[in-house]
């Protein structure tokens, strides 16, 4: 079983910059592709990012892209995303995840993460 934990999530003018963190239970934290998915009002749960066991390969959605990054740290079984120019289209839920898969690399598909976190709000103002 795997816990995970968001925080940094809050209120931000267009154009700054957020860091989220999540902190997973466990000692297997190498074992696992972590994401970042969100979800905004009214809208499907969107896939952000994808970061794979070693922090070798990394994915992002077409909409993030440049200006979120993903990192690891498996020593502090932490997993970060680092946003950007932040737009007021990125207010939403963010939730991480995990997906128990330490030969893979990284994965956009919800379904296939066993562990989720409970969000946390990230709301850009204009």
């Amino acid at each position: 079983q795997v816990q995970l934990v968001e925080s940094g999530g809050g209120l931000v003018q267009t154009g700054g910059s957020l860091r989220l963190s999540c902190a997973a239970s466990g000692r297997t934290f190498n074992n696992y592709i972590m994401g970042w998915f969100r979800r905004a009002p009214g809208k499907e749960r969107e896939f952000v990012s994808s970061i794979s066991p070693n922090g070798g390969i990394t994915d992002y959605g077409e909409s993030v892209k440049g200006r979120f990054t993903i990192s690891r740290d498996n020593a502090k079984n932490t997993v970060y995303l680092q946003m950007d120019s932040l737009k007021y289209e990125d207010s939403a839920v963010y939730y991480c995840a995990a997906d128990r898969n330490p030969w893979g690399t990284v994965q956009r598909v919800p379904g296939r993460y066993e562990y989720w976190g409970q969000g946390t709000q990230v709301t850009v103002s204009s």
